[in-house]
């Protein structure tokens, strides 16, 4: 871990939660940061900040910004009471107090003391970040009235406001609402666990279908299960255990240089053939035929049809995005038409299986 005191040279953006600064470090570098002003407020040209450099220094995928921790100043510099007394980011020197959705002083309480159950909601299961937008894409296209309701589980970033995505998506109407669950803050509703989440987007936001995701910046290993893609499998054990009804994304690609990711993505082989104990719906969508070969054989050969449930999807155009590009990790379905089809896919079943 390394912190730099810095200059800020300028706002270079900002939107609700987040600001990005162009900055001038004290180590003699110049570079961009990152401030959520939930966390430390906001911040203007010439304000000395405390800046997390520790991605920027490893090159990491998260790299190329800085992290505000805090910025110069006297006396109260931020006070924002949430009115709640969860804490998130618990124990560390930027803990956050949410009103979590489930507490007695939150106004869902009286629900969520009754939810127990999902009622058969489908809920879509995202191994990463960037499938929710193919996803709700899907859905909307497909039954344009569904509500859709994004829950963010905490395996990768914690603040929403660090995705572009999400707000993005709500101003286009592709998500009605957004909740942060565990350790991630910042969506519209808070939750204590994924378990919570999952009931009020069912029980407070109505939502017909519920996507759930990692935020940005999975982390990978290259180990069987040291990556971010067992939380595929914990969620689609969390849908069931709630009677909801899961349904999967396959982690498809065929341009991705690492071995474990090109074809089926080892992501989604452990997801669905170990961590995930819970039926899921698994849509395969029409790939040409040397593609659909590979991928039916490695399906196959890991017996994922004794654990879940197929689904065949004749071939269809991506659906609209109004206006938001769809990308991952640089790749776009241009170039890497498989993995925006798969969860193309999970979306226009999970349309078609919701019984509103």
């Amino acid at each position: 871990m390394r912190l730099v005191w810095a200059d800020v040279v300028a706002v270079e953006s900002e939107r609700d939660g987040v600001q990005r600064l162009r900055v001038a470090l004290d180590d003699g570098t110049n570079g961009t940061a990152l401030l959520y002003t939930s966390l430390c407020g906001a911040c203007a040209a010439d304000d000395r900040v405390l800046l997390n450099t520790t991605a920027v220094d490893m090159s990491l995928g998260t790299g190329g910004l800085h992290f505000v921790v805090a910025s110069a100043g006297s006396g109260v510099v931020f006070d924002q009471p949430s009115g709640g007394h969860v804490m998130k980011a618990r124990y560390t020197p930027v803990q956050r107090d949410v009103c979590a959705v489930e507490e007695a002083s939150s106004p869902h309480a009286a629900i969520m003391a009754d939810a127990a159950a999902l009622g058969g909601m489908p809920v879509v299961c995202c191994g990463l970040h960037s499938q929710v937008l193919p996803v709700a894409a899907a859905i909307k296209a497909r039954r344009p009235g569904l509500r859709v309701v994004y829950v963010m589980t905490d395996g990768a970033s914690l603040p929403l406001a660090f995705s572009d995505l999400v707000p993005a998506m709500r101003v286009a109407g592709l998500l009605d609402k957004t909740i942060t669950a565990g350790q991630a803050f910042g969506g519209e509703l808070e939750a204590v666990t994924l378990h919570s989440a999952l009931l009020a987007a069912r029980h407070v936001a109505h939502a017909d279908v519920a996507i759930v995701a990692l935020g940005p910046g999975i982390t990978g290993t290259a180990t069987p299960f040291g990556h971010g893609g067992v939380a595929q499998g914990e969620a689609i054990n969390a849908v069931a255990a709630l009677g909801g009804t899961p349904v999967a994304v396959l982690r498809l690609s065929f341009t991705d240089t690492r071995a474990r990711h090109f074809g089926l993505s080892h992501h989604s082989a452990v997801a669905l053939g170990t961590v995930a104990l819970a039926r899921a719906i698994v849509p395969v969508p029409a790939l040409p035929h040397p593609q659909a070969r590979e991928i039916d054989r490695a399906l196959e050969s890991l017996r994922i049809w004794n654990r879940h449930t197929r689904k065949d999807v004749a071939a269809s155009g991506l659906p609209v995005t109004r206006g938001i590009a769809m990308r991952s990790m640089g790749r776009t379905p241009e170039t890497d038409p498989a993995f925006f089809l798969a969860a193309s896919a999970a979306g226009s079943v999970a349309a078609d299986v919701c019984p509103r």
